[in-house]
């Protein structure tokens, strides 16, 4: 033999102890767990899971999966579990366990009426001031009542100006990661410490803009808005036409004004449209509302008076003031809802009383502190915003499992179990997101979990107790996938189902 020859043989003989030695990677799809604790009944639930996952509306996707053993932390199952991935809503997590552990269940907001002068007679003489501490749940009828306190003290005059206080907040606006496309919409309504919510889904900073059809075609639709407002303009596109045609109503703000632009078609006897409109700059808009509150009650402005926003005088005298809700019930519209603005006005809270600054900056700081005191991994988590609005957001299905299972030896678990939807209870405010998925089966009013959803992302994360009583923690975070949502949903609560159906012993 030739030493050529000689040589590739040597080679060939080296390549093969090396495929026999090295192990072949696979990709992290099975379950994790101690190789002490395998059992069949474990592999099992891998076994159902890895078949949901090979879905091919998955192919070219990214998917964390991850499930723990309630009661010990235990980590049951992985898929690609350590992988950061955009949480969307599920975010709201994270910022709710902080705000109940910084601020407590108890917590509530407070709004204030304040004058910097006197009163005589029946005239406040100096400027009267409206000052938010960053309530959500303010309400119209919340300034009737003011106003009616102003009565009772006897002022039916007012020689001086309304101004608005805003500054228990900074006066960023908005979440830096928000798309400018959202901007116009309740879903990334504006933040401010002095906000206005238009009914008791609390969606703070919003107007309720409806379109009746006129008496006669080809007339323009009749406007509403509440609560009513000259703080924005409407302009009326839209016609009227007759029966035989189909609503078709645009409601859209402009970008960086007030002006809301009708346009489309409503026909005769037909059904109203209807949509919640952000606006901007809302600390002028509660305002302005306010007057008119206060104008119905009989109190009028006197002399040169002007609407205007500002910063109470530390002198200033409280005339009448009110509290919100507590955090705990604030906690219900704002996960079973999935409230965008519950969440940035929380995390802005959080950065005003724990560090004095009303910023996302620092809210953003105490919810990392908070999470990674309950065993999150602060070096690999990305945190941009306090609602999971932001694309930047990042945390892996592993640490969000975990973060579910530490948090419930804490006195406030309770009110943040009680804040998740759940699956298939048709109560709006129970059932929530969750509503109208996993009806039947063992799912339904079970899995208590909170959704999410993005352009692209889509993710559930909670609790769901097995067939044999094992309660269990899991996290499902899909993201980049194309194509239907809720078929991607639908892989999503077949996972739920499977764990809600599986039997450990």
């Amino acid at each position: 033999m030739s030493t050529a020859k000689q040589w590739k043989k040597g080679i060939l003989f080296f390549m093969l102890a090396v495929l026999v030695v090295l192990p072949i990677p696979v990709p992290e799809k099975s379950l994790s767990v101690n190789a002490s604790n395998e059992t069949t009944e474990e592999h099992s639930l891998a076994d159902k899971l890895n078949t949901i996952l090979e879905n091919d509306l998955l192919d070219g996707s990214t998917t964390g999966v991850s499930v723990r053993n309630a009661d010990s932390g235990e980590l049951l199952y992985s898929y690609y579990g350590d992988h950061r991935l955009h949480p969307a809503s599920n975010m709201k997590i994270l910022t709710t366990v902080a705000a109940l552990e910084k601020l407590g269940p108890d917590y509530q907001f407070t709004t204030e009426v304040l004058t910097d002068g006197v009163i005589k007679g029946n005239v406040l003489k100096g400027n009267l001031y409206l000052k938010g501490k960053g309530d959500p749940t303010l309400l119209e009828t919340d300034l009737a009542h003011f106003a009616d306190q102003l009565k009772a003290q006897g002022i039916s005059k007012i020689k001086g100006n309304l101004i608005g206080d805003d500054t228990w907040y900074d006066r960023v606006r908005l979440s830096q990661d928000l798309n400018w496309s959202d901007e116009p919409f309740y879903t990334g309504s504006q933040v401010s410490a002095l906000t206005l919510s238009p009914n008791e889904d609390y969606d703070a900073g919003t107007v309720i803009v409806e379109v009746f059809p006129a008496e006669s075609v080809d007339e323009k639709p009749v406007v509403k808005l509440t609560p009513h407002t000259d703080y924005v303009k409407i302009e009326n596109r839209a016609t009227t036409v007759g029966t035989d045609h189909s609503r078709s109503i645009s409601i859209e703000r402009e970008h960086g004004s007030n002006t809301i632009v009708i346009e489309g078609v409503i026909p005769l006897e037909g059904s109203k449209a209807r949509s919640w409109v952000s606006i901007w700059e809302p600390t002028g808009y509660v305002v302005d509302v306010f007057k008119k509150s206060l104008e119905e009650k009989g109190i009028t402005f006197i002399g040169k008076s002007n609407l205007t926003v500002g910063k109470t005088p530390t002198d200033a005298t409280v005339l009448t003031s009110k509290k919100s809700m507590t955090l705990e019930d604030l906690l219900i519209p704002f996960m079973k809802l999935s409230n965008n603005g519950h969440g940035e006005t929380l995390t802005k809270e959080m950065g005003r009383v724990v560090y004095d600054e009303g910023s996302w900056d620092k809210g953003l700081q105490v919810i990392e502190d908070v999470v990674t005191q309950f065993g999150v991994n602060g070096e690999t988590i990305l945190l941009r915003d306090g609602s999971g609005m932001s694309h930047k957001n990042m945390i892996p299905s592993n640490h969000l499992s975990y973060l579910l299972y530490s948090v419930q030896q804490e006195e406030w678990y309770p009110a943040f179990e009680r804040s998740l939807p759940v699956a298939g209870n048709s109560e709006r405010l129970v059932g929530g997101t969750l509503r109208y998925r996993m009806n039947d089966g063992p799912a339904a009013n079970n899995v208590k979990a909170k959704t999410g959803s993005l352009t692209g992302v889509s993710t559930l994360s909670g609790y769901v107790t097995t067939k044999d009583g094992q309660k269990l923690t899991f996290s499902i975070m899909i993201n980049n996938y194309l194509g239907a949502s809720v078929s991607i949903r639908e892989i999503e609560d077949a996972i739920a189902t499977a764990l809600a159906n599986h039997e450990f012993e």
